[in-house]
């Protein structure tokens, strides 16, 4: 995944306060790393291990640093760092850019930013929005319901009842993450989160009515932004010659970018709840988390009961 200044920009933006300093026509430079990097030994002079691949933070520490130094000894520490490649410079605490700071960036390609934010705020929050944007990712065909706290994706076939049942678990309280199409990101060994498509987030295409903004009909609490993914149904025509799960106890995983996820298919048949039925599988997974299956409760206490049954025989 690669990851420009200009990504990063207008992805944090707004949270993280930004404004373009300088160089815009060089966004286009890509940010390698997702650590921020405060380069207080660079502008001293020590280069060896310049972690210059990353984004570089001047801050409180740094502008003091470089106030103390000469105008010509500024000027030469700023063009040692530039030269390296750097992808942008941050300016922190709405700081403004020093005298021929924006002339070296100029010099070199650099963007400069500036943000009112202070500088470890905006370290831990601009770490948390390379994380994202560097995470892989891939598009999933399915619709997203937050569930009870549960992330549930809905994949099927065409015209099965994805988007319909998704509307109505809205109506009973739950949330849409995405309709039909929903962006998942791998964020470590073990989660992946699924987000909406920008062009149609908070959108739901229902057929035969188009188009419905769900924060205008139900609010803004029945839409999320993201979700962790806990589990994955699928929906399926029900067809009399197939044998579905009737116990419970088989438990299917699918793999998504290296993380198995728990899988589930449900038949649709005409006068099936299903909003209903998926709404209960999602608070079991969340019971099977919890450590109690049913399933396998009920089993074993057939089986302790068959055994006893023979004993007394």
């Amino acid at each position: 995944m690669t990851v420009t200044v200009g990504d990063f920009y207008r992805t944090g933006c707004e949270t993280l306060s930004l404004e373009i300093e300088s160089g815009e026509e060089y966004f286009e430079n890509i940010i390698h790393e997702k650590a921020i990097n405060r380069p207080g030994l660079a502008l001293a002079g020590f280069l060896q291990y310049f972690a210059n691949r990353r984004m570089q933070v001047l801050g409180l520490s740094e502008f003091a640093y470089l106030k103390s130094l000469s105008a010509s000894l500024q000027e030469e520490r700023l063009d040692r760092m530039c030269r390296k490649n750097i992808p942008c410079m941050v300016l922190s605490r709405n700081r403004h850019a020093l005298p021929g700071l924006l002339d070296t960036a100029e010099a070199h390609h650099v963007p400069v930013l500036r943000t009112s934010m202070i500088t470890s705020q905006f370290v831990n929050a601009a770490t948390m929005i390379m994380e994202n944007l560097l995470a892989p990712q891939l598009r999933f065909q399915g619709t997203m319901v937050d569930i009870r706290g549960v992330g549930v994706i809905l994949e099927g076939p065409a015209g099965v009842g994805k988007s319909e049942t998704a509307l109505e678990l809205i109506e009973r309280g739950n949330s849409l993450v995405a309709d039909d199409i929903t962006l998942l990101r791998r964020m470590n060994a073990n989660e992946i989160f699924g987000t909406p498509l920008e062009l149609t987030q908070y959108h739901m295409e229902i057929r035969g009515l188009g188009f419905i903004h769900i924060p205008s009909l139900f609010g803004v609490a029945a839409t999320r932004k993201d979700k962790k993914l806990d589990l994955i149904i699928k929906l399926h025509p029900w067809k009399p010659d197939e044998e579905d799960d009737r116990t419970g106890l088989e438990t299917q995983t699918r793999e998504i970018m290296g993380v198995e996820v728990p899988y589930l298919m449900l038949p649709v048949a005409p006068g099936r709840d299903l909003a209903h039925v998926v709404e209960v599988a999602a608070l079991n997974h969340k019971l099977r988390l919890l450590g109690y299956d049913a399933a396998r409760e009920l089993d074993a206490r057939l089986m302790d009961n068959l055994v006893r049954k023979g004993h007394k025989k």
